[in-house]
């Protein structure tokens, strides 16, 4: 089973081309527009890397990591900020 992603950016066009490049080297890639919609795909959703963006509506890249390191369930996840 490949690994699964979650890229978190409000800009599609980062979305597309960060999908696309994932995707062919063989990972699962989930997306996200904002950190709020990222915090409750990461809670139903087994990841093993979350890259996201800094600035976003809602809940910006920062907001998310911290939300995702304060949860027991979702602290182990890698989190790249953008």
């Amino acid at each position: 089973m490949a690994n699964r992603i979650l890229i978190v950016d409000d800009e599609a066009h980062i979305l597309q081309v960060l999908s696309l490049k994932l995707r062919n080297s063989g990972y699962e890639v989930i997306t996200a527009n904002d950190g709020e919609e990222a915090l409750h795909i990461s809670m139903t959703t087994p990841l093993d890397l979350v890259i996201t963006d800094v600035q976003m509506p809602y809940m910006n890249g920062l907001e998310l990591a911290i939300s995702l390191l304060g949860n027991k369930s979702t602290a182990h996840i890698p989190v790249v900020v953008l």
